[in-house]
């Protein structure tokens, strides 16, 4: 029987993260979510802690330092206790109700990796940044090709994959690069990436946005080091 953790990663989301939990707490999709904290210092970690004293499958685990996304999400690996997991960024940028649809695919394909993607389908999707958008599908080519894969979304956060999986590989990556290599990894693994149509709202820089141009050639970079290398 499969079942489903959700690990939301934060770092200073005060302003989102209960709402972030709430989302994904009404779709009842989650048999456990573990809020992985980064170092927050605006306040909610307060709010983070809070929610895993009220529900008994909500566990809060802290980081000693701010290291990045990468960081968080080796810190809860241990912890988690069913057999998929699934990432869920806590900018209010993705809609927890396409979990539910992924986990369904998932039911019928458990030891592939479910990818949500921005550029399939015809979901509700605003995307402030232009230039976001063209830099992904740049990069999701290169990665696509390199890997004789097609991969529309290469920096979506929601990828759903078998815990087991997730718990065996070693992260390197501490900032958003963590994307590219949990999907290099498991392409190694030779078994398939499939992709489900998801929503997306994206938020202003001033609203909190924290991917930079910077991270964009990490991704290119990162493509060709873990095509090649671990």
């Amino acid at each position: 029987m499969q079942n489903l953790c959700v690990i939301i990663p934060f770092y200073n989301e005060k302003e989102f993260l209960l709402n972030s939990v709430n989302r994904v707490l009404e779709t009842g999709i989650a048999d456990q979510i573990l809020l992985s904290d980064d170092f927050s210092n605006d306040g909610s970690e307060i709010i983070a802690k809070k929610l895993s004293e009220e529900y008994e499958f909500i566990k809060y685990i802290r980081s000693n330092k701010n290291k990045g996304k990468g960081s968080a999400l080796n810190n809860v690996k241990k912890y988690i206790e069913t057999s998929h997991v699934v990432i869920h960024d806590a900018d209010l940028e993705y809609f927890p109700s396409d979990i539910v649809e992924m986990f369904e695919v998932s039911k019928n394909n458990p030891e592939c990796l479910i990818l949500g993607t921005r550029f399939i389908g015809k979901k509700d999707r605003k995307n402030i940044y232009i230039r976001t958008g063209l830099a992904n599908r740049v990069m999701s080519l290169f990665f696509s090709v390199l890997y004789f894969s097609k991969i529309t979304d290469v920096a979506s956060c929601y990828k759903l994959m078998p815990t087991q999986f997730f718990q065996n590989i070693s992260l390197k990556e501490q900032g958003f690069s963590i994307e590219i290599e949990i999907l290099s990894k498991f392409l190694k693994t030779n078994n398939k990436i499939k992709e489900v149509p998801i929503k997306y709202e994206g938020r202003s820089y001033s609203e909190g946005k924290k991917i930079k141009t910077l991270d964009g050639f990490m991704y290119l970079f990162n493509t060709l080091k873990y095509r090649f290398f671990n």
